[in-house]
Order: C-alpha cells, then sequence, then structure tokens
C-alpha cells in the first residue's frame, strides 16, 4: 500500500523547495524586523531627527547653498543612504551570527536547500530592513526639507543595490565572527568611518587634492552619489562608473560568501 501511494505521489520539484526555502528565511527575517521595530527601526529615524536638527538646521543655516541646493537638501539622500548601509550590514550579521551562536544554523545546512539560496535568503532580508529604514528616514527628511526625484529609477536601483552589497558584507562579517566583539568591530572602526568620509554631510570638491583623491577611494562615495543624482541630479562622481561598482560589488561578494559557504567557512569549524 504503502509503494503504491509512493508511486502515485508526484514528484517533489527542485525549484518549489529552493522556493520554499528562501521564501522562509525572507519571511522570518521581516518577522523578526517587524517584531523588534523599536531595535530595527526606530534608532534610525530618531538619528535622522537629530541629525537634520544639529547639522541641517544650526550648521546648515552656516553653511548655505552646497552643490546648488539647500544644505539640508543636500545632505538628505547622503542621511538616507547612510541609515540604509548600517541598517543593511546589520540585520545581517546579527541574524546569521545568531543563527551560528544559537546552534540553529545547522537546520539550515542539513536541509536539501544550497548554499547559494541561504546567501541570498539571507541577504534579501537586509535588503528589506535596509529599504524601510530608507522609507522611513526619507519620510522623516520630508518633515525638515523638500526632496526633488531627478530618476526615480535610479533612486530605487541605488537604494537596491546598497542595501544588497552591504548586506552581503555583513554575511561575510558573520561568518568569520566567532564572538560578539567581532561583529561590532567592523561597523564600529570600518564602516562608520568610510561612511562619514563618504561624502554624506560634503561635496567632495571643496577638498584638497590629496583629500580629494583619497575620497576617490572610498566606495560609499560612488553610492551615495549615486543616490543623489537620483533626487538632485547632481553627483561628485561618474553615476555610470559608482552603478558599475556597485553591480560588481553584490556578485563578487555573492560568490564569496558562497564560496566560503560551500567550504564550510565559519559554520563546520
Amino acid at each position: 500500500m504503502n509503494d503504491v501511494a509512493a508511486a502515485a505521489a508526484p514528484p517533489l520539484q527542485l525549484r518549489v523547495v529552493r522556493w520554499v526555502g528562501f521564501r522562509t528565511i525572507v519571511i522570518r527575517e521581516y518577522g523578526r524586523i517587524i517584531r523588534i521595530w523599536g531595535q530595527t527601526i526606530v534608532p534610525s529615524v530618531v538619528t535622522a531627527v537629530l541629525y537634520f536638527a544639529i547639522f541641517g538646521s544650526l550648521i546648515g543655516r552656516r553653511v548655505g547653498v552646497m552643490g546648488g541646493f539647500d544644505y539640508k537638501q543636500y545632505i538628505a539622500p547622503g542621511l538616507i543612504m547612510m541609515s540604509v548601509i548600517t541598517n543593511s550590514y546589520g540585520n545581517v550579521v546579527a541574524s546569521f551570527f545568531g543563527a551560528k551562536f544559537g546552534k540553529h544554523v545547522e537546520e539550515l545546512l542539513v536541509s536539501p536547500l544550497p548554499n547559494w539560496v541561504i546567501v541570498a535568503g539571507y541577504a534579501t532580508g537586509g535588503v528589506v530592513r535596509g529599504v524601510l529604514v530608507g522609507v522611513a528616514v526619507t519620510v522623516v527628511s520630508l518633515v525638515f526639507t523638500h526632496l526633488h526625484v531627478h530618476h526615480l529609477g535610479l533612486i530605487v536601483s541605488a537604494l537596491v543595490l546598497t542595501s544588497l552589497t552591504f548586506a552581503l558584507a555583513g554575511f561575510l562579517n558573520a561568518l568569520f565572527a566567532k564572538n560578539f566583539d567581532q561583529v561590532n568591530w567592523i561597523p564600529s572602526f570600518v564602516l562608520t568611518p568610510l561612511t562619514y568620509f563618504g561624502g554624506v554631510f560634503y561635496s567632495v570638491s571643496l577638498l584638497p587634492d590629496w583629500a580629494r583623491t583619497l575620497s576617490y577611494v572610498n566606495p560609499i562615495l560612488y553610492m551615495v552619489n549615486a543616490f543623489r543624482y537620483g533626487f538632485l541630479g547632481v553627483s561628485d562622481v561618474d553615476v555610470g562608473a559608482a552603478f558599475a561598482l556597485m553591480a560588481g560589488a553584490a556578485v563578487v561578494l555573492f560568490a564569496v560568501a558562497v564560496g566560503l559557504m560551500n567550504r564550510g567557512t565559519g559554520t563546520r569549524e
């Protein structure tokens, strides 16, 4: 009887299994983000309000016009992108390291899901948080200033590519991290300085030649300016080069993450 039932059952399609697994990871990540929204979304909103109040209103009055726009308008895209970067990165590094620390990552490893689906699921979860926070900070920005929309497609593309890139970077951090100190080290000592020197609060055209040349090595400068170009139509870098860098970084980081997962780095040690 069992043999007859097994023979009558339709074969389980591998792509269905992969899709269900991917969707489950993303839904779980989304649920986690919404469940603790006071930790995942609210801090970035409060930080944005403080930046606009201090830098935009108080210091901005002395700065005046930047790049042909009011200072608050100029820094708004940068503040949105800064929130997107930190949250996309932080979501994945905290979630996947938490799975390692709690030992339930083993459930994923013994499942029929290929490693690229696991990486894609966690990265998409990071993108979801980055987009949600980006929308929330954009709403805050509209309270303080008016945002032009020069090209909506470029805005969305820059938002998603940047969020994906740093979500994958967060995944790599989680793979190599062996304790919570190593989870926080890169965001504190690498990501934050690169963000602050990434043209969020100023145009690199104001810098001396040596500092401007050094700034062009910073990948966040390209991401911030691509996003700003989508809103204001101004950029300190070539927009095509910025999108090429973002797309290339996302592909490379994804390939590295999958390769490390296939080798068992950080998960089977």
